[in-house]
């Protein structure tokens, strides 16, 4: 579900990319709606939302306040059209350029810095964006702000923490899960087992090259806890050449050199069997990992992200997605309207106690096993019988450090997967990495702007 299990490398060419005309076509709608419409007296205007809840449990999610909307609305309807998350910022752009961009867009807030630049992305109303700070966690409106500017409301929030295997700590005579980043690899070595022919056959802390989630997005939330951060203030250069980052690629190249780590596992399917004692990791994978382990799950634990040193303060990633207007839309007033009544309007909820109420973007995000960025909602929704390992993942709203979404995000983003691969796997020394990095990423988001 979420952007950092499924994000690729997206080119960074933006109108001049050429799609198949199935991306322009009504083909892609999730649901049957009237026609577009001019706001005349039995005409009511339809709005398009355009995401990336394209099958299963997320369409359905989402088409259940957008039906209820079009329940109570006569002058404003709204159809809901759907692509694959790969093929999403792509969609954008080119719908945009082909002058058939959708209303209301949902954005993973990597891209805000480019779709800003290309003039996509409506700022947010003042009293829009007053409600959005007022409403949200500083990660949440960080991710989507672009210059101090609000440009939506913050939907799907993902933070980061550790998932551990309470059964391999426990037979490794380990307590509690790592609080420091000492503990952590003196957990991950106690832990790690291997064959006599030197095949692995428990990871102590996982590391894999499967995806951004467990490749990017791991090691920017161990940075984040370092006191790090990938991209500077102002946006132009990449940060992770400091202290904080040469400590994080130091203890990720132990781990892989020591045999605690092995980067060419699928880390996702090695912990649901077992085989990984520890791993960093985003909140959304909790409802899959209760889904598909079974009674296994009962040996799932999810702890705060550790520190490098006891007293340090926490801090960890967190990702997520917004809806925001798009400029070229001819009804802005009425897509603003449509998003306040979902994300801010407080209804009763079915999942807490009696009398309690929440927003619908909230009742929908927990109905699927995520967050938002509303912490009130978020404690509300989770009161209750809810499962204990998402409360490390709400704690952290408090003091998450959203992705960078400057210009050149998505692009500087590939090129740190690609440099962390090449050190995992031998290719390149940390000191390599680190230049490495700093060349290809200064690069690319000094000529973004």
């Amino acid at each position: 579900m979420t952007p950092s299990h499924r994000t690729g490398g997206l080119s960074r060419r933006h109108f001049a990319l050429a799609l198949p005309s199935t991306l322009l076509a009504s083909g892609a709608s999730g649901c049957a709606a009237p026609s577009q419409g001019t706001g005349q007296p039995g005409d009511p205007i339809v709005l398009t939302l355009l995401s990336h809840y394209a099958s299963g449990t997320l369409k359905e999610a989402l088409q259940r306040p957008v039906d209820e909307w079009n329940a109570t609305h006569d002058r404003v309807k709204v159809r809901t059209k759907a692509v694959e998350f790969t093929d999403l910022l792509t969609t954008f752009m080119v719908r945009q350029a082909a002058g058939q961009g959708a209303d209301i867009l949902h954005p993973y807030c990597l891209w805000n810095g480019q779709l800003v630049q290309a003039g996509v992305l409506r700022p947010a109303p003042s009293e829009h964006a007053e409600e959005i700070r007022r409403g949200y966690g500083g990660a949440a409106v960080g991710a989507s702000s672009v210059g101090g500017r609000i440009y939506g409301y913050p939907t799907e929030v993902q933070t980061y923490a550790l998932y551990y295997n309470k059964r391999l700590l426990r037979d490794a005579g380990i307590e509690h899960p790592p609080r420091t980043w000492r503990e952590l690899e003196e957990a991950a070595y106690r832990t790690a087992k291997r064959d006599r022919y030197g095949n692995t056959l428990v990871q102590g802390f996982g590391l894999s090259t499967y995806d951004d989630s467990t490749t990017v997005g791991q090691t920017l939330a161990l940075l984040n806890a370092a006191g790090g951060t990938f991209v500077s203030a102002d946006g132009r250069s990449t940060a992770i050449d400091s202290p904080a980052g040469r400590a994080v690629f130091d203890l990720e190249h132990r781990l892989v050199v020591k045999g605690a780590s092995a980067p060419g596992v699928n880390v996702y399917k090695a912990f649901q069997s077992g085989q990984v004692a520890m791993v960093v990791s985003a909140g959304w994978w909790t409802g899959s990992l209760k889904t598909e382990m079974g009674k296994d799950y009962r040996d799932v634990g999810v702890a705060p992200l550790p520190v490098p040193e006891a007293d340090d303060r926490r801090a960890t990633l967190s990702t997520g997605f917004m809806l925001g207007v798009n400029t070229a839309s001819g009804h802005p007033r009425e897509a603003w309207e449509f998003l306040r009544w979902l994300n801010t309007e407080k209804v009763g909820t079915q999942k807490a106690k009696k009398g309690a109420t929440a927003t619908r973007m909230s009742s929908l995000q927990v109905s699927v096993g995520s967050l938002t960025g509303r912490a009130d909602d978020m404690r509300t929704l989770l009161s209750e019988g809810s499962d204990p390992n998402l409360r490390p993942f709400l704690d952290a709203l408090a003091y998450a450090v959203p992705e960078p979404n400057v210009p050149g995000a998505q692009q500087a983003k590939s090129l740190l997967r690609k440099n962390i691969e090449a050190l995992w796997t031998g290719q390149q020394s940390v000191d390599e990495s680190l230049r490495t990095i700093r060349r290809q990423v200064d690069q690319e988001v000094s000529r973004s702007w």
